[in-house]
């Protein structure tokens, strides 16, 4: 009996933190961790969200090209109200979203500009595939350079970047 009670209870933990972090919400970005990871306040209230924009793997934070991309998403959404759609969360507990500001899709906006990568798995080239070509094509941000390696790649060569120089996030004051 004491068994179920336990489950039950660890099952009621579990859906309540994925129903905090999932979800659609209006906030504030306080904090941008690197190219693809941010923080929301939601504007109803409560402690800033973790969350990574679905669908884009930018450069590591000690990788080349990673502050750059850090950098271009923190001076486009910092300190501004943007919408958060969010169905699940990765393995870090952070919570999966498409976010907005305004009528920019920012992992659309990332990829576009050469910040990021569209997120490939297995055969498919990611839901950012045209806005990479055209990134790639004009050589813009991370495509300047001869061969950019992937941040998968980079993670399988070099491991995380956490202690690495760079890895500071940028914050709010």
């Amino acid at each position: 009996m004491m068994r179920w009670r336990h489950l039950i209870g660890t099952s009621l933990l579990l859906a309540a933190s994925v129903s905090a972090t999932a979800g659609d919400f209006a906030g504030t970005v306080t904090h941008v961790t690197d190219g693809d990871t941010l923080w929301v306040r939601p504007a109803s209230g409560g402690a800033p969200r973790q969350i990574r924009l679905q669908g884009i793997d930018a450069p590591e934070i000690c990788q080349a090209f990673g502050s750059q991309a850090r950098d271009a998403l923190a001076a486009r959404v910092l300190r501004r109200q943007v919408e958060v759609r969010s169905r699940a969360t990765d393995s870090y507990h952070r919570a999966l979203a498409h976010v907005s500001l305004g009528d920019d899709d920012l992992g659309a906006w990332m990829v576009k500009r050469g910040y990021a990568w569209s997120y490939r798995f297995h055969n498919d080239p990611g839901p950012y595939a045209r806005q990479q070509a055209h990134a790639r094509k004009a050589g813009l941000g991370l495509w300047r350079g001869d061969a950019p390696v992937s941040p998968r790649e980079f993670r399988k060569r070099h491991g995380s970047c956490s202690g690495k120089p760079g890895a500071l996030a940028l914050q709010n004051p």
